[in-house]
């Protein structure tokens, strides 16, 4: 069991917060009427959109996402539609709750996941959107062992610019 991130891995920001759901949109009105967070950008991903893997094999699981912004904290409510993929796993395991802390933005995603992997951590799912050429793609990496929860790396475009009708706030 790994005690520790291998060196060469350098976080300068997390700005994100990965909450699995089982209802986007009652999750939404809870936030909405208890913090008064209003302002989503809601979003469905399948394998049309994305080329997805879960535990090292394709998937064509799919979830809907719904973003806001507190501050420098985007909010990311998960929740599983169709297929086995990380967030069904999560909310199976655990219920509802945060999944991950993100993104930890690397120059090269293949490479750092090389390295957590020699160094015993597992990649739990990878993304990358239809056409994207490479230029975008994430992974989830299970540091529980090390740190208490999954981290997502990604390579590319920072997901608060690729969200245009995501309300800015402070970053």
């Amino acid at each position: 069991m790994p005690a520790e991130l291998p060196s060469g891995i350098k976080v300068n920001e997390l700005f994100q917060a990965g909450i699995v759901v089982k209802d986007v949109e009652a999750s939404m009105k809870l936030y909405r009427d208890l913090l008064g967070i209003d302002e989503w950008a809601v979003i469905t991903i399948d394998h049309n959109l994305c080329s997805l893997t879960y535990r090292g094999k394709p998937s064509q699981h799919s979830f809907r996402a719904a973003m806001a912004t507190v501050g420098p904290l985007m909010i990311e409510l998960l929740q599983p539609l169709e297929g086995q993929g990380t967030y069904s796993e999560f909310l199976e395991k655990y219920g509802e709750g945060v999944h991950h802390l993100g993104h930890v933005i690397v120059p090269d995603l293949d490479g750092t996941l090389d390295k957590l992997t020699k160094a015993g951590f597992v990649v739990v799912e990878t993304g990358e959107p239809a056409g994207s050429g490479g230029d975008h793609k994430w992974a989830y990496v299970d540091t529980t062992p090390a740190l208490g929860y999954i981290l997502e790396f990604s390579q590319g475009a920072d997901p608060r610019q690729s969200l245009p009708h995501l309300p800015k706030k402070t970053w």
